[in-house]
């Protein structure tokens, strides 16, 4: 198997479209359309089923696939042993991070990797949990920051604790339901308990339903048997906030977003339901030293420049 022509079909398959995959392939589609009827041709069967829009692999695609992608592992992980061994700093880094807060670490630790590793293109890519975990769980990525509850640690990923964000009651300060708020900037271990129904006929905005913080969210609403009018969902948290300063609705949020607020009032809901932020990647696979100092540099940056705000 030729692995040049692996990445094209694995490319393929990505993206379902040959167009699309010669775009990122950096080559015409006439040329990855060749490749793919070439290798179709020498193998007697078909990898791909072509539909209008789309293409899907075959029972043989799926073969291919499998230990095509197996293959491209591990070259990546024998290139990444061989530069280690050669001291030098070469190759790329393919790091996963979900939105918002994902771009703000990026920001901040890619130009200390950089001094540190400039032969290392670093890959940025912003996803949803889910799809973090199966690009890490195939091996399609090295390192990701992902916020995740013990039911989603699936068997074949390494999960590094970062930290425990408690999951937060937010309030409009002007809703007559902010009973007694803690003052801005109070840590969040002094912050005031609040069941979720206290807030009856107040609507809430809450994160889009698929989502790993909606999955807490809906527990949370279940256990207080509280069935709340959701106004608006989202995928962006920094969106809810907006939506609860200007006094339109409450929501629920991670620790990890609770600043200093003056038009929020902030608490703690009973049973201090939380999820957990880990870097993540293959159980077993080799972490080169682009990779730990990367790793390094996560933690720190959690730890010392976007703390949790609690007690010194």
């Amino acid at each position: 198997m030729d692995l040049k022509q692996i990445e094209y079909i694995v490319k393929i398959a990505e993206t379902g479209s040959i167009t699309r995959a010669a775009e990122q392939l950096f080559i015409t589609q006439s040329a990855l359309n060749q490749q793919l009827l070439k290798l179709e041709q020498q193998l007697g069967i078909k990898l791909f089923v072509r539909h209008k829009h789309d293409m899907t692999p075959t029972s043989a695609g799926r073969v291919y696939l499998e230990y095509g992608e197996n293959m491209l592992r591990e070259k990546r992980e024998a290139y990444n042993i061989i530069h280690d061994m050669a001291q030098s700093s070469l190759g790329d880094l393919r790091l996963t991070f979900s939105r918002e807060r994902g771009i703000d670490m990026l920001v901040s630790t890619y130009p200390q990797f950089h001094r540190k590793f400039p032969g290392i293109t670093l890959r940025p890519h912003e996803m949803f949990v889910v799809d973090q975990l199966n690009c890490l769980s195939r091996g399609d990525t090295d390192l990701g920051v992902v916020t995740v509850t013990e039911k989603q640690k699936v068997p074949d990923l390494e999960f590094e604790l970062v930290r425990k964000e408690p999951l937060l009651l937010a309030i409009p300060r002007q809703n007559p339901r902010a009973v007694n708020p803690a003052r801005p900037g109070t840590p969040l271990e002094e912050l005031p308990y609040m069941e979720v129904d206290q807030c009856k006929d107040s609507p809430f905005v809450l994160m889009f339903p698929k989502s790993t913080m909606r999955q807490l969210i809906d527990r949370i609403l279940k256990k207080a048997d509280y069935h709340p009018y959701v106004l608006f969902e989202s995928a962006s948290i920094r969106a809810l906030l907006t939506m609860v300063k200007n006094n339109m609705a409450c929501t629920i949020v991670a620790g990890g977003y609770y600043r200093y607020q003056d038009k929020i009032a902030f608490y703690r809901i009973p049973g201090d339901p939380y999820w957990e932020m880990c870097i993540t990647y293959k159980k077993g696979a080799y972490l080169n030293k682009a990779m730990l100092c990367y790793k390094d540099l996560i933690h720190d940056y959690f730890r010392i420049k976007d703390p949790l705000f609690v007690k010194k």
